[in-house]
């Protein structure tokens, strides 16, 4: 099978999906905090799984509108705790900052620590 580039997001693709569903698995009895994120990265990460392909890099998808809701719903702290978190492979920090504008929220910006 020759690796088009179509092929190779398809398989970096499935390769997160599969890393995040065994995070996910780790998480259940955990992230169960005050705040609907619980202040953790890992399941911050998971509940912004719908804006996947709208942080890729050089990704021309807007977020759809699950992504959206899951950004109005999650808030302001849950992509901070995103931005501020470790390096996810395959995901732009500055097109998840642009999200809370591109769904039309009413956050303050994160404030990108170093």
């Amino acid at each position: 099978m020759k690796l088009t580039h179509y092929n190779y997001l398809k398989l970096k693709s499935k390769s997160l999906m599969v890393f995040l569903l065994m995070i996910a698995g780790g998480l259940v009895g955990q992230g169960r905090g005050s705040s609907t994120c619980g202040t953790s990265f890992f399941s911050a990460l998971i509940q912004m799984i719908p804006c996947r392909p709208a942080v890729a890099p050089f990704s021309p998808i807007p977020p759809s509108e699950a992504c959206c809701n899951a950004v109005r719903t999650l808030g302001q702290p849950c992509l901070c705790v995103l931005v501020n978190g470790p390096p996810i492979s395959g995901v732009d920090r500055n097109m998840a900052m642009l999200l809370p504008e591109k769904c039309t929220t009413n956050f303050d910006p994160c404030d990108m620590e170093k």
